[in-house]
């Protein structure tokens, strides 16, 4: 029983912060990478930011770099993205996928790469 339950979208100001969660359950084997996607009207489904199944090694898009951060708790079942300095190009629906690896140190360019995927949050960015 594998879920992914992301929380935290909603509407905030340009300028403001939201901290999306991605709640995990069901992965009792191997490490497990995560990546946010969003998912703009009109456009394919990007990645924003990934974090490897340790932890350690983390990749965001250029367009995020300096006001998001993606990080995971202790225990591993669940990753954050904090978003801050928000623009109205960040609305989206947010989406975390998840990867089971026996590599600690990768992270996933691909939506093809994702073996799990949450329903998404909506985020949207207006005044």
């Amino acid at each position: 029983q594998v879920q992914l339950v992301e929380s935290g979208g909603g509407l905030v100001q340009p300028g403001g912060s939201l901290r999306l969660s991605c709640a995990t359950a069901g992965f009792t084997l191997d490490y497990v990478s995560i990546g946010w996607f969003r998912q703009a009207p009109g456009k394919e489904r990007d990645l924003v930011a990934a974090i490897s199944g340790s932890g350690a090694n983390i990749y965001y898009t250029d367009s995020v770099k300096g006001r998001f951060t993606i990080s995971r708790d202790n225990a591993r079942t669940t990753v954050y993205l904090q978003m801050n300095s928000l623009k109205p190009e960040d609305t989206a629906v947010y989406s975390c996928a998840a990867k089971r690896t026996f590599v600690a140190s990768s992270w996933y360019q691909r939506p093809s790469d994702y073996d799990y995927w949450g329903q998404g949050t909506q985020v949207t960015v207006s005044s």
